[in-house]
C-alpha cells in the first residue's frame, strides 16, 4: 500500500462508512414502515416475491453506498496528502457507479495535476530567475568592492559597467513582471481601433537605422486596406519590435528581414521573416518558453515568452517555422472584430 508521511493512502476513517450505514438503516426502516400495512393483505407467494425484490434492491443500495463511502474516504486521504505538499497523489478510478462521485474524483485529479504543474513551473522559474540575476549582481558587486577597496578609481570607466548592469536588472525585472501577469491572465490591456498596416510600417522604420548599420535590409509588405483591429497598439508594437530585434540579432550582413500582413478568414496574420541561419530543430519546440536561448543568443530568454503572452492576451496565436538550415518566420494571428463592432 502506498504511503506518505506515515499515512497510508488507502486508509479509511469510519466517518463516511458510519454516515452511509445510518442512511441505509433509515432507508430500510422507512421501507419497512411503508410496506407494513400492505404485507398483511398479500398472499404467501406475493410476500415472498416482495421480500426477494426488497432484498435485491437493498443489496444494490448497500453496495452503492459502500462504494461511495470508500471513494469519499480515499478522497479525504488524498486531500490530506495535498495539504502535506504531495501533488503527485491521484484518486484514480472510483469504485462507485454514482455519477457525482465519479465526477468529483475526476475533478480532484485534474485539480491536483494542475497544482503539480504549477508547482513545477514555480520551482523552474525560481531557479531560472536566480541564475539570470546572478551574473549582473556579480558584476555590480565585484566592481563596487574594487572601488571601495581602492583598486579601481570611482571614474566613468568603472562606474559605467555598474550602471549598465543595473539597467540589465531593471529590464529583467520588467520582463519577469510582464510574463507573470500575462501567464496569470491579469495583464492590463488598453485596446483601441488600430490600423495594422500603419503599425507595421512604424515598426519597420524604427529599425531601419540599426539594420542599415548592420547591412541588413528591412522591408514591409502590408496592403493599405488591412481591416482595423481592436488591440492595444503599444503591446502589439512591442511584440513586433521584439520579433524584429530578435531577427536582426541573428541575420548576418547582406541578409534581409520582411514584415508582412494579410487577412486570413476572421484574422489578421502578421509575419516577421528573416534570412538568418534558422533555429536549431531541437530548440524550435521550446522557443516560447521562459529563459530558452540558443548558444549564440545574448538576450535574457524572455522576449519570445513575453510575445506569446501578449498575443494570447489579445485572443490571438503566435507560432514559428524554421528549417534549421536558413530562414525563420514568426507568425502572429489577431482576431478581426465582427463587422457590427468595427
Amino acid at each position: 500500500m502506498e504511503r506518505h508521511g506515515g499515512r497510508p493512502f488507502g486508509h479509511r476513517r469510519q466517518g463516511f462508512g458510519c454516515l452511509f450505514a445510518i442512511v441505509f438503516l433509515v432507508v430500510v426502516a422507512s421501507i419497512v414502515a411503508a410496506l407494513a400495512s400492505f404485507i398483511s393483505q398479500l398472499g404467501p407467494l406475493e410476500v415472498f416475491i416482495a421480500a426477494v425484490a426488497a432484498i435485491v434492491i437493498l443489496a444494490a443500495l448497500l453496495r452503492g453506498l459502500r462504494g461511495a463511502a470508500i471513494d469519499l474516504d480515499r478522497m479525504l486521504a488524498a486531500i490530506r496528502r495535498v495539504e502535506d505538499g504531495d501533488y503527485a497523489v491521484r484518486v484514480g478510478r472510483t469504485r462507485s457507479d454514482i455519477a457525482p462521485i465519479q465526477e468529483l474524483g475526476r475533478g480532484f485529479d485534474t485539480m491536483v495535476a494542475r497544482l503539480e504543474a504549477d508547482e513545477g513551473q514555480r520551482r523552474t522559474l525560481l531557479a531560472d530567475v536566480s541564475h539570470e540575476l546572478r551574473t549582473p549582481l556579480t558584476v555590480i558587486t565585484g566592481n563596487l568592492e574594487a572601488i571601495v577597496d581602492g583598486i579601481y578609481p570611482a571614474d566613468a570607466a568603472h562606474l559605467t559597467p555598474i550602471l549598465d548592469e543595473t539597467r540589465v536588472l531593471e529590464r529583467l525585472i520588467d520582463d519577469l513582471r510582464t510574463v507573470a501577469l500575462s501567464e496569470a491572465g491579469t495583464l492590463p490591456l488598453h485596446p483601441e481601433p488600430t490600423d495594422i498596416d500603419v503599425l507595421v510600417g512604424d515598426v519597420a522604420r524604427s529599425f531601419r537605422p540599426t539594420a542599415e548599420a548592420a547591412e541588413v535590409t528591412v522591408s514591409t509588405e502590408a496592403p493599405d486596406d488591412l481591416p482595423i483591429v481592436e488591440v492595444d497598439p503599444v503591446r502589439i508594437r512591442e511584440v513586433l519590435s521584439n520579433l524584429v530585434a530578435n531577427a536582426l540579432r541573428h541575420t548576418p550582413a547582406g541578409g534581409s528581414i520582411r514584415l508582412a500582413g494579410v487577412v486570413e478568414g476572421d484574422r489578421v496574420v502578421l509575419t516577421v521573416a528573416d534570412t538568418g541561419p534558422g533555429i536549431d530543430p531541437a530548440l524550435l519546440p521550446h522557443v516560447f518558453d521562459r529563459f530558452v536561448r540558443g548558444e549564440t543568443s545574448r538576450g535574457s530568454g524572455l522576449g519570445l515568452a513575453i510575445a506569446r503572452g501578449l498575443v494570447e492576451a489579445h485572443g490571438g496565436r503566435i507560432s514559428v517555422a524554421s528549417s534549421g538550415s536558413g530562414g525563420t518566420t514568426f507568425r502572429v494571428e489577431l482576431p478581426i472584430p465582427p463587422a457590427t463592432e468595427r
